[in-house]
């Protein structure tokens, strides 16, 4: 089978033939037909992530096909069932073996495409707002890097949860995408002051923030009493230092969030917010955006997409 797989974190990724994976007890095997390009896929490639493999490894953290094989133990989903699953590596490729008790089964509408474009985005954003910062109705909610893969599904994610979303993104383009994905207010991030422009539209009571940088230091001055800020990456490539002193002067609360740690010591948070988000995908409340669709072979293309900030909402790979 064909692998879009990286040998060391000296060299580039390429797409090698390598032989088929067999499922081990506890695994399912799947036939891939999809898989969503993440930020961190980024940062695997320079061995920066904080779960990146041993290499050699083959990319992709989330993807969606078919089970075609049951590992030891393993009573379900049945063969010939369509699922998504998160697996952290190994989905860029046409076939692959992932734990059993991550895989979802799709909704009959969910198309392949959108359910591998689904769960980290969408969790995180559900996992971020309604379990840490226990965004409420009425609140106003500023996502920075807001027509990103996880910005994006914090506005739309935010409008569901009853908050008025101020949207910052960089240019009139991806801007437009957050509009439309619901924000209430614009900011770009090119040409306003963040700070300014929040505090005339009276502060923000909950910030989501995968950018970092100085984005997170505009966004923490424009935050009211009380305020929570969500860290969820640093797109920006810098990490912020954070006056204590402010914190504590405003009662402002800082929270971390990495959504796939919760599978290790709380699965039942990620368990929950899916069943939450399929359930919303179903009614159709929720549409994943997904500005390219390419194929295996040009993964590479994909991830430059993503590095070039050319992309809006997710990149998927697909491998029919």
């Amino acid at each position: 089978m064909r692998a879009f797989r990286i040998d060391s974190h000296d060299t580039t990724a390429t797409l090698q033939d390598v032989e088929a994976p067999r499922p081990a007890a506890g695994e399912i095997g799947l036939q891939i037909h999809a898989c969503g390009l993440n930020f961190a896929d980024l940062l695997m490639l320079k061995g920066e992530y904080q779960d990146t493999p041993d290499t050699p490894f083959t990319l992709g953290m989330e993807v969606a096909g078919t089970v075609e094989a049951l590992g030891d133990g393993v009573e379900g989903p049945a063969i010939g069932s369509r699922v998504a699953v998160f697996g952290g590596q190994g989905g860029l490729a046409e076939r692959g073996c992932f734990p059993a008790d991550r895989a979802v089964v799709l909704p009959d509408q969910m198309s392949f495409t959108d359910a591998a474009a689904f769960q980290i985005a969408y969790g995180t954003s559900h996992v971020g707002l309604d379990h840490k910062a226990r965004l409420q109705p009425g609140e106003t909610l500023l996502v920075l890097g807001a027509a990103g893969g996880v910005g994006l599904t914090a506005v739309e994610i935010g409008k569901l949860m009853g908050a008025t979303v101020i949207a910052c993104a960089r240019g009139a383009d991806k801007l437009e995408v957050a509009r439309k994905a619901g924000a209430d207010h614009l900011i770009d991030a090119e040409t306003e002051d963040i700070r300014e422009a929040c505090r005339a539209l009276g502060g923000v009571d909950v910030v989501y923030d995968p950018v970092g940088g100085d984005q997170f230091k505009s966004a923490m001055r424009a935050c009211r009493p009380e305020a929570r800020i969500l860290t969820i990456g640093f797109a920006s490539g810098e990490v912020p230092k954070i006056p204590a002193n402010h914190l504590l002067v405003k009662n402002i609360s800082v929270l971390g969030l990495y959504w796939g740690g919760y599978l290790a010591f709380r699965p039942q948070v990620v368990t929950d917010s899916l069943a939450q988000l399929f359930a919303w995908y179903a009614d159709g409340r929720l549409k994943p955006h997904v500005s390219h669709i390419l194929p295996l072979q040009k993964a590479q293309e994909g991830l430059d997409l993503m590095r070039a900030r050319k992309s809006t909402g997710k990149v998927v790979i697909t491998t029919g």
